[in-house]
């Protein structure tokens, strides 16, 4: 693939978790969560992007809501677990971004909050008036997803690159 043709890049922050007596790390999801999330890929799958590669954070309610995602989705992209997205910063996830092969057209990053929320909007220079709005009056809640295009190679992917294209959130 030419590094002139667009990419695209899908931010998913994982579903609703619950709270019992264990690690950060180890929250599953709560019954909304597990609701939500095959919601969510239902949502992607009718975006009809379709996914090279998904990046997600080794935490148990990132791989729960990404294994109820991409059971919605029509051909399962190939799926990397990578512990730095776990509690990462915007700046940490460009850089878990630039390592991605230029032969990646589409992917998906399911992550975390604050560090989902604050990378879309760093990486937003410019967006879709409807799906800003959108984004701006919801936030980023769980299950919500941001799709941002750019155009260059991944390591080209820094602040102010992308164009924020569609936003949705459960609560639309």
């Amino acid at each position: 693939m030419s590094v002139a043709e667009p990419r695209r890049i899908v931010l998913f922050r994982h579903a609703k978790a619950d709270w019992p007596q264990v690690s950060d790390h180890e929250r599953p999801l709560a019954e909304r969560g597990r609701m939500d999330a095959p919601v969510a890929g239902r949502k992607l799958a009718d975006s009809g992007i379709s996914l090279d590669l998904a990046l997600c954070s080794t935490a148990v309610r990132t791989r729960e809501t990404w294994k109820l995602a991409v059971s919605e989705l029509p051909e399962r992209p190939r799926t990397v677990y990578e512990d730095r997205v776990y509690e990462a910063s915007p700046g940490e996830l460009i850089a878990v971004l630039n390592e991605t092969q230029d032969d990646v057209r589409n992917a998906v990053l399911i992550g975390h909050n604050p560090g989902i929320q604050g990378l879309a909007e760093v990486l937003r220079g410019e967006a879709e008036p409807e799906a800003a709005e959108r984004m701006s009056r919801a936030g980023f809640p769980t299950a919500a997803f941001a799709v941002l295009t750019f155009t260059g190679s991944w390591k080209s992917l820094e602040p102010g690159t992308a164009r924020l294209t569609d936003y949705w959130s459960p609560n639309d």
